[in-house]
């Protein structure tokens, strides 16, 4: 199809992983095993927050949220990925990427919103207790997360579509395992300038405000705990912050690598593990965290395996 003597791109070819047989068969085993277990684990926390009644408070609601988030994002990323392995390379549509790049970039920020969202929880829960029961109740909590799904998805919009306003002509060849925002600037055949223009005053609400905003929360939240007279008060209070700075870290440090700070040296190979990292691993991290180093979810664990033992079934999932 000819427009203007340019090719028209109708499709992307996907690279993933270029190698030999058996380095895409163990990476294929490996993705397969890791997505799997991510599924598992985030569905059983979103399982014990719907039933246990110990783990119907907001900030275990926030993790439930932060699952779904999770699954949604590496069911996105993985299945194609699986596909693309096995066959040593693979097609996707125009119209495919770009959804695959939406649905991507939606996930991405709505994380953003709600890792800061969480901190804010933290910061009620410590800095202003007497309160936290009036403040974070569960209408403000409904609305606090629907806010973040609506940004995360309206920013999103506004990125695919200073996106599919440049030209794609040929190459079509993308050498990433799925449709992410530099492969697909670097084989536009039009100008970028815009677009990266619009990528930066766009991360400016959506990726560098929140970190600040997380980091000002904690900066308050520990001047408050150092101020607790008994070591017992502060090490309770530290615990229930460890697992959340734990997961903020790990998201923002590979997300700033990726993005923010200069690729120039860095090879494809070293971006494609790094953005493995925030698209596949972190999501089977995140459960992981939060399960280990969280007694009332281990308790929960212990107390839903038990009356599936005892009765012979799991209960049902209540909507909290």
């Amino acid at each position: 199809m000819q427009e203007n003597n340019l090719t028209v791109v109708t499709e992307f070819i996907l690279l993933a992983f270029q190698g030999s047989q058996y380095l895409r068969t163990f990476l294929f085993c490996l993705l397969l095993v890791v997505y799997y277990g991510t599924i598992c684990g985030n569905l059983l926390i979103i399982t014990l927050v719907s039933t246990n009644k110990n783990l119907r408070t907001p900030m275990y609601f926030f993790i439930s949220q932060l699952s779904i988030s999770d699954i949604l994002l590496i069911t996105n990323i993985v299945p194609n990925m699986l596909y693309i392995l096995l066959n040593n390379g693979g097609t996707i549509t125009f119209s495919g990427c770009f959804i695959q790049f939406y649905f991507f970039c939606s996930l991405e920020i709505f994380e953003c919103f709600l890792l800061t969202v969480m901190s804010y929880d933290r910061y009620v829960a410590i800095c202003n207790p007497l309160r936290y029961t009036s403040i974070m109740t569960s209408a403000h909590c409904v609305r606090l997360i629907a806010t973040c799904w609506l940004l995360g998805f309206s920013a999103a919009f506004v990125d695919v579509l200073m996106t599919l306003m440049l030209n794609f002509c040929g190459p079509n060849v993308i050498d990433h395992f799925f449709c992410d925002l530099v492969p697909l600037i670097e084989i536009a055949c039009s100008g970028t300038y815009f677009v990266q223009l619009e990528i930066y005053l766009l991360s400016i609400p959506t990726v560098i405000t929140p970190p600040i905003i997380i980091v000002l929360s904690y900066v308050k939240i520990v001047s408050v705990i150092l101020r607790i007279p008994s070591s017992t008060g502060r090490q309770k209070a530290f615990s229930t912050c460890s697992s959340h700075l734990i997961v903020v870290s790990i998201f923002y440090w590979t997300l700033f690598i990726v993005y923010i700070v200069p690729t120039r040296g860095q090879t494809l190979t070293i971006s494609k593990i790094l953005s493995l990292l925030y698209t596949v691993f972190t999501p089977l991290i995140n459960p992981i965290i939060y399960s280990l180093r969280n007694k009332y979810i281990k308790k929960a664990v212990q107390g839903t395996f038990l009356k599936c033992v005892q009765c012979g079934n799991c209960p049902q999932i209540n909507v909290w």
